[in-house]
């Protein structure tokens, strides 16, 4: 990584486009999901679905029952309120009292003895969303589903958050594909080709085919309805949704989803306690 960010004059994206074109993918993917404590929740108020990460110092105050309430109150407020963003939420009222959400994360910094941060939330007011939490908030899944039909939506909904927690698209279909990320992924896949000894040497339109049949590829990656159903891999996911629907008796879109990691792409602190030990012991 640390070759990659030199080669690239310190530039994170080129760095990442950099290890990949290198057959480093894996690497890069890895680098890029640094853990941090706290807590990713999802829940639904009202028809009014919320996701929400807030982050703590160590994994003992995540684990507290005082942490876990205030993450969850935290998400009532942005269903209630609807604030623009971290700060407007700190000055919304914070659930069952009198004060703000400011006021009452001072107090929590103080009796949990940790720094306390609301890093992200989204919120969709429209639709049907169906959340899911995975292991206790190391993931928090929000799905917006557009359904037509006296039709329970819960289990398929639910369903697919773990598909997306088990698989990390990015997209919900290919036409959300930004032209300009097909158009960088090509010019990434035509890299790799040409550094292959194999390939390097076949003819340009050939080396064409091999670039779109690899783009189809990080469809089947990227995007949530073109990837393999986990718990039925004979079937891609919009399959998957469009049979449900039908066997339901009614019609089910997938809008959009959010899908928050804890801790993704913040630096977790890492504490020597060997060596603060032997610090204590040698200045006894």
């Amino acid at each position: 990584c640390k070759k990659a960010l030199m080669a690239c004059d310190g530039d994170m994206d080129a760095a990442i486009d950099y290890l990949r074109e290198k057959g480093l993918a894996k690497a890069a993917k890895k680098a890029d999901r640094v853990a941090a404590e706290g807590m990713a929740y999802a829940d639904v108020f009202n028809g009014v679905g919320v996701v929400i990460e807030v982050n703590c110092e160590t994994d003992f105050a995540a684990g507290t029952d005082v942490f876990k309430n205030t993450v969850k109150a935290l998400a009532e407020a942005v269903a209630v309120n609807d604030p623009a963003d971290a700060a407007a939420l700190k000055a919304c009222k914070y659930p069952g009292t009198d004060l703000t959400v400011t006021e009452v994360m001072q107090d929590r910094v103080m009796s949990i003895g940790e720094n306390l941060q609301i890093r992200r939330f989204a919120r969709f007011p429209e639709n049907t969303s169906v959340c899911y939490v995975h292991a206790g908030g190391s993931h928090g899944v929000l799905v917006n589903l557009a359904v037509e039909g006296d039709i329970d939506v819960t289990e398929v909904g639910k369903n697919i958050c773990m598909q997306i927690t088990a698989m990390a698209p990015t997209y919900v279909c290919k036409t959300q594909v930004p032209q300009s990320v097909i158009d960088n992924e090509k010019e990434i896949l035509l890299t790799q080709i040409k550094n292959d000894p194999k390939s390097a040497n076949k003819p340009d339109a050939i080396i064409a085919k091999m670039v779109e049949g690899r783009v189809s590829k990080f469809y089947d990656t990227a995007c949530l309805l073109e990837q393999q159903y986990v718990k039925d891999d004979d079937v891609k996911v919009g399959k998957y949704v469009e049979n449900t629907a039908k066997a339901l008796g009614g019609e089910i879109k997938i809008v959009s989803f959010v899908s928050y990691e804890r801790g993704e792409g913040l630096e977790k602190r890492e504490d020597d306690f060997a060596a603060e030990i032997d610090k204590l012991v040698k200045g006894q």
